[in-house]
């Protein structure tokens, strides 16, 4: 913080800021105007007391008279431009994205910066609300269409300095899986960590989940080595979850990450535009927790290719009916391998067979078993229907293949 105290004392603010003829600014602006430097102190109290991030860059007293002082800039060029109806001039700007840039070098993170956004919203609001009595009525609704303009420009100079500071504090890799976080959360400044990464930014996604069934013990490194491939958003959600964002087709990352993970896996995924996203994840996550569990990956699944197993999961009595018919399959032999290669070959017995390793009439034996224990005939409409969504089922809860 310390070079934010030669920039403010260089920085040019206006003294004795006028009003405008004509345009009716009373006593709610000069009011404003003479709390200043104590709606300042609080502001500073209220984000150290809030921001753990904030109390630290604020430890030493001339970093807190730094933060002090910035608060007091930013009041009185907002008095003066909502008096004057003028934005905030280009040096304002570069001034408030040099603060942006010092506040991330000194490590504020990147949650404790949107909320320091929001704080210093309300905070301004109730300042105006706290100046004014009920004869400025005029004042104050033309300062409320005046200040959104205003805050925008300040928060995106802000925010671009931000980003730009994090560059020097902040591994690659935590980058872009904050960008990742943005754009599953529809956060609008997603563009903007987006450009200071140098990324694309698509109209629409693919949003990939994959599911392992462990956590595995490197995962900034399988990034890295992600990123290296295909430079793209990538994150780990969860210990056992990964998620990537890509333009089209998401099966070559999915390759990619198996061959650095080795690690069965079910992937699900779900199409989304930008700014909608945290819907297509939602959608992304269910699939893979219906989606069977490879070895190796076999394919990317959609809704439309197992909208019967996410539906049955969200019917209890139907997810039950199915766990029981697992059950009985499980008195085998290898009922559920057997059936799930059946499906997958589009029963063609032969090649089926050939798959599992075993005589064409084992595979007969085994489908006529399965019809034994089940009472459903494989090959029929209504027991393909039943029985491969109950070894997707079964497949989906295993932490290995059969």
């Amino acid at each position: 913080m310390a070079v934010l105290l030669p920039l403010l004392a260089q920085h040019h603010v206006p003294q004795g800021d006028r009003l405008v003829e004509g345009v009716g600014m009373g006593d709610l602006f000069a009011l404003w105007r003479g709390r200043v430097d104590a709606n300042s102190r609080r502001a500073v109290d209220v984000y150290t007391q809030e921001l753990p991030d904030f109390r630290k860059i604020a430890s030493s007293t001339r970093a807190r008279a730094a933060i002090l002082d910035f608060a007091v800039f930013l009041r009185k060029r907002t008095v003066s431009l909502v008096t004057e109806n003028k934005p905030f001039t280009a040096e304002d700007l570069a001034f408030i994205e040099v603060v942006g840039r010092e506040r991330a070098r000194r490590g504020l993170s990147l949650a404790s910066q949107r909320h320091v956004l929001q704080l210093h919203t309300s905070l301004t609001l109730k300042e105006v609300h706290e100046a004014a009595n009920p004869r400025d009525l005029e004042d104050v609704m033309h300062t409320l269409a005046w200040l959104p303009p205003l805050g925008l420009a300040a928060q995106t100079a802000y925010t671009s300095g931000f980003l730009s500071g994090q560059e020097a504090v902040l591994p690659v890799v935590e980058r872009v899986q904050q960008l990742a976080d943005m754009l599953l959360a529809d956060d609008p400044i997603a563009a903007d960590m987006a450009a200071s990464l140098a990324m694309e930014m698509p109209e629409s996604w693919v949003v990939t989940v994959a599911r392992i069934p462990a956590e595995h013990p490197e995962r900034s490194e399988v990034l890295q080595d992600l990123l290296r491939r295909q430079w793209i958003p990538v994150r780990w959600t969860e210990p056992g979850e990964f998620v990537a964002l890509t333009p089209g087709n998401s099966q070559d990352i999915i390759q990619d990450f198996w061959d650095f993970t080795e690690l069965p896996c079910a992937v699900g995924a779900a199409q989304g535009r930008t700014g909608e996203l945290a819907e297509a994840l939602t959608a992304a996550r269910q699939v893979s927790q219906a989606a069977p569990i490879r070895s190796a990956p076999s394919g990317v699944y959609y809704l439309t290719d197992l909208f019967a197993e996410v539906g049955a999961a969200r019917v209890p009595p139907v997810d039950r009916w199915l766990g029981e018919l697992a059950s009985r399959l499980a008195a085998g032999p290898d009922l559920v391998a057997t059936l799930d290669a059946f499906y997958r070959n589009n029963m063609a017995r032969t090649q089926t067979a050939a798959v599992l390793n075993i005589h064409p009439r084992t595979l007969e034996y085994r489908l006529r078993r399965v019809h034994d224990l089940t009472g459903l005939d494989p090959v029929s409409v209504r027991g393909v229907r039943i029985l491969s969504t109950t070894v997707h089922r079964v497949l989906a809860a295993r932490e290995e293949t059969a």
